[in-house]
């Protein structure tokens, strides 16, 4: 129960930093005024219209990431599956990038086109593994995602060199990683993406558990391995998509933060996958805050501060294994 409760004041003390610091000097007191709808206009309106709902989305989408990277984990039975890494974010970053550059379509548009990005990304990354015939070796994947990803830098360098000065620089800025647009009515669109894929991963927590001992083991004990591998896919994919459709490409969140939680609470899904969302909420959130903030009024990409902070974490994770 300790635990849980440190993890709860840690995502509500992240979402508070969130709200309390920005650019704008605006003391704590006039903050919480303003989220209650009192005070100056200009501050209500910097507090609730931009800091609040950027601070809820840095949060859910830091949990996304997290669980899609648990996720991920356990059905390749690899430790350094994340989004990231098989593909899925640089796929939907290059579905995303032609919307922004074509100009094609709103708002909805960006998730729709990263989805497929995903769902394409992760399809190459499947066949590749196959091609030695026989099961998906979950190294030969890892592999694959790899090359996947290299692929679809590529095709985003082209992709750019084609595109004019203004749409560049857009689809630039976005790609880095950031909340810089975040609104509420993002907020609503990234819950209708993301609320059913969160809910197919929860609910088949006890087959993960399964997916992580193997294919056979996992089939020995009941689970139809193919039909669940293809759902959970396809329900990762949805989530990365939406993932990166509001806040760019982001690494090291879901690659470092299952890692975190399984040192304290163990493999099993059913409690693995909410710590993680908590945990992974609470990291990029205050990410977020230190972008914001370290060389204000410029803001940094938050996907760089996940860098710094992952690299050095994910290496002491890596020593303690050693141990």
């Amino acid at each position: 129960m300790m635990r849980w409760t440190i993890l709860v004041v840690l995502g509500v003390l992240a979402i508070v930093a969130g709200v309390g610091l920005g650019p704008a000097d605006i003391s704590l007191r006039h903050v919480i005024e303003a989220v209650g709808g009192e005070g100056d206009a200009t501050t209500v309106a910097i507090v609730r219209q931009l800091r609040v709902p950027r601070a809820l989305l840095a949060f859910l989408v830091g949990g996304c990431l997290a669980i899609t990277g648990a996720s991920l984990q356990a059905l390749v039975r690899n430790p350094l599956a994340d989004p990231y890494l098989l593909g899925l974010s640089g796929g939907a970053g290059l579905g995303a990038v032609l919307v922004i550059t074509l100009q094609v379509g709103g708002a909805w548009a960006i998730p729709a086109a990263a989805f497929v990005g995903a769902i394409v990304a992760i399809t190459l990354v499947y066949r590749l593994a196959l091609v030695s015939g026989g099961g998906v070796d979950p190294r030969v994947l890892l592999l694959a995602g790899v090359v996947v990803s290299a692929l679809g830098g590529a095709l985003l360098a082209a992709v750019f060199s084609l595109s004019p000065a203004a749409e560049l620089q857009s689809a630039m800025l976005w790609l880095l990683g950031g909340f810089g647009a975040a609104s509420w009515r993002m907020l609503g669109i990234f819950a209708v993406y993301a609320t059913l894929p969160v809910v197919y991963l929860y609910y088949v927590a006890r087959p993960l558990d399964l997916l992580s001992l193997g294919q056979e083991p996992a089939q020995f004990l009941g689970a139809d391995v193919v039909v669940l591998r293809r759902r959970l896919y396809v329900a990762a994919s949805l989530l990365t998509a939406a993932c990166v459709a509001v806040s760019g490409v982001i690494g090291f969140v879901g690659l470092v933060v299952p890692h975190a939680i399984r040192m304290v609470w163990g493999h099993a899904h059913r409690t693995l996958l909410p710590a993680a969302f908590l945990l992974g909420g609470t990291l990029l959130t205050g990410a977020d805050a230190v972008a914001r903030t370290l060389f204000a009024p410029r803001e940094l990409p938050v996907g760089v501060v996940t860098s710094l902070i992952g690299v050095p974490v994910f290496a002491m994770l890596l020593r303690r294994w050693a141990k």
